[in-house]
């Protein structure tokens, strides 16, 4: 993390991760898998993140999206079809983000499913987390900015923050995108403004392991 003294500069890395899913009432020891990864590179020097980031991922364990899936995220089977394995989607994305990251770089996710999913995928197929960096949960951090209220979710946050929400809800790279533009104000608001260093101290939410 950086020094108290210096301002945020650094790229933060937003990412969002859809997943297969079921509906509650079939969805005893379904195991949900990454099918699509969306990620942006956040920068104060930016209107809108211009570094982005999708692609579908070919799941194995469930390898037919149900008609529930389906209809939340908008994804098809033959996008999932003709995707890439997680292993070749990792290794995307682990180059997408050690082609932009800086020394002070972080990540951060709408809540801490996307980190605890990833590690899963990671998990079962043997891999080292393709994003090396420390984690922040933004949906805490939004919660303990708007002054401790409960978590909600980023359509409502949006709405709180009397932001449109731009795109399609439960799309990876849209919603990682609705983050940033929470994030932007996020960080433009806080005063004193605010430092990366702080991040923790502050209670936005404790870094993940690398």
């Amino acid at each position: 993390m950086q020094s108290t003294d210096r301002p945020t500069t650094s790229r933060i890395l937003v990412v969002d991760l859809e997943a297969t899913c079921t509906d509650e009432s079939s969805s005893h020891e379904y195991a949900n898998e990454i099918i699509e990864i969306g990620a942006c590179w956040w920068s104060d020097s930016e209107a809108a993140p211009s570094l982005r980031f999708q692609t579908f991922v070919k799941p194995t364990r469930n390898p037919l999206l149900t008609s529930f899936c389906k209809e939340l995220t908008g994804i098809r089977q033959e996008d999932v079809d003709t995707a890439p394995s997680f292993s070749g989607a990792a290794s995307l994305l682990r180059k997408f983000v050690t082609a932009y990251q800086q020394p002070h770089s972080f990540w951060t996710s709408w809540g801490a499913w996307d980190q605890r999913q990833l590690a899963l995928d990671c998990g079962f197929y043997g891999l080292a987390d393709p994003i090396a960096l420390p984690h922040v949960n933004g949906k805490r951090w939004f919660s303990k900015a708007r002054g401790g209220i409960k978590d909600v979710g980023l359509r409502k946050a949006c709405e709180l923050a009397g932001m449109e929400f731009e795109g399609a809800h439960h799309r990876a790279l849209d919603d990682a995108l609705n983050v940033a533009k929470l994030l932007s104000l996020l960080i433009s608001s806080a005063s004193p403004p605010l430092l990366c260093s702080h991040l923790d101290n502050r209670g936005f939410g404790q870094p993940g392991p690398a």
